[in-house]
């Protein structure tokens, strides 16, 4: 009995030190993730801090970032508001300057401008002929209607009245005595009668706005038309022609940007050969093409045109 009582008081004793030490490991394996919690919360602490130190500095960034771009735009203002008041003064200058050669150039040139706007409209019946020249027996129809903008739909008789009308108006502000031959799509008058006008005027020159047209729709530019030394009704022109001609192409094509195909010589064109006075066809751009066509019924476009056939007469009178 006592043998048996001894045996349980062992197990027991065994299972309490199991027990005991069981109870002291959980205890310790406790403490254990306490201070892995405590690490941990501590570490996300830190990276919390971190996070927040590095969002500062984000936004310490982005706002540098705003101001320097504030700083470059309002720069790039002020100095686009320097070039323009800078521009706005040349502008100024130049229009002083300008209005300036105007109204010396207004006091006395002297000099008188007639200027033909090619063609007539479709009411008009200039189907009947006239001598070529003076003394010809060759006969050319009176006048045409001329050609038509092929994306534009412009006549060109139109187009011609127009340039006249506004290189009408330049020249005067610019002190030339100027002359249409006609002022409206409707007048009846021939090539001849034109020349003749225009003599009668007691012209200095004779400049005959004209536009072209092709076949090839590439083809493009701009030329003035005048008489050879061997026209058989006024050689005597050439030469002078020849000047006026050269620069109003020269200045024309510099105004506006245009193909410039220079001084062409044509001994078959009535209005030449009936001419008293040095002579030229402006022959402005081609209809037929659509940069041309385009261009020319472009108002602005339209500036650049009269005050480049302006100053190559500018240009003309200048070299006499």
């Amino acid at each position: 009995m006592k043998k048996i009582y001894m045996i349980m008081t062992g197990i027991l004793t065994i299972v309490l030190a199991v027990l005991l030490v069981t109870t002291v490991f959980q205890i310790k394996k406790g403490n254990s993730v306490k201070n892995q919690m405590a690490e941990l919360r501590k570490e996300v602490k830190e990276l919390e801090q971190q996070a927040k130190e590095k969002e500062i500095g984000r936004q310490k960034l982005e706002k540098e970032l705003v101001d320097a771009t504030e700083k470059r735009d309002t720069a790039k203002q002020e100095e686009e508001a320097a070039e323009e008041q800078e521009a706005q003064e040349e502008s100024i200058e130049v229009s002083d300057a300008e209005e300036s050669d105007i109204e010396e150039t207004a006091e006395g040139t002297g000099k008188k401008v007639a200027i033909d706007p090619g063609h007539q409209g479709y009411n008009v019946d200039m189907s009947d002929t006239e001598p070529l020249g003076p003394g010809s027996q060759e006969m050319k129809q009176k006048a045409t209607t001329g050609t038509q903008g092929k994306f534009t739909g412009v006549p060109e008789f139109e187009l011609n009245l127009n340039i006249s009308k506004q290189l009408q108006e330049e020249l005067e502000k610019r002190g030339y005595e100027v002359m249409l031959t006609r002022q409206d799509n409707d007048t009846a008058i021939s090539n001849r009668e034109r020349a003749l006008l225009a003599a009668s005027f007691g012209a200095d020159i004779y400049v005959r706005i004209h536009a072209n047209g092709s076949e090839d729709t590439s083809v493009n530019g701009a030329f003035t038309m005048i008489p050879s030394s061997d026209n058989p009704y006024v050689a005597n022109l050439h030469e002078q022609s020849y000047a006026l001609g050269e620069a109003v192409i020269n200045a024309y094509c510099e105004s506006c940007g245009i193909k410039n195909s220079g001084v062409q010589c044509y001994d078959n064109m009535t209005g030449i050969n009936w001419s008293k006075v040095p002579v030229i066809i402006l022959e402005m751009g081609f209809m037929s093409n659509e940069s041309d066509d385009r261009n020319m019924q472009d108002p602005d476009f339209q500036i650049l045109m009269v005050q480049g056939i302006a100053n190559g007469i500018d240009r003309y009178f200048a070299e006499e």
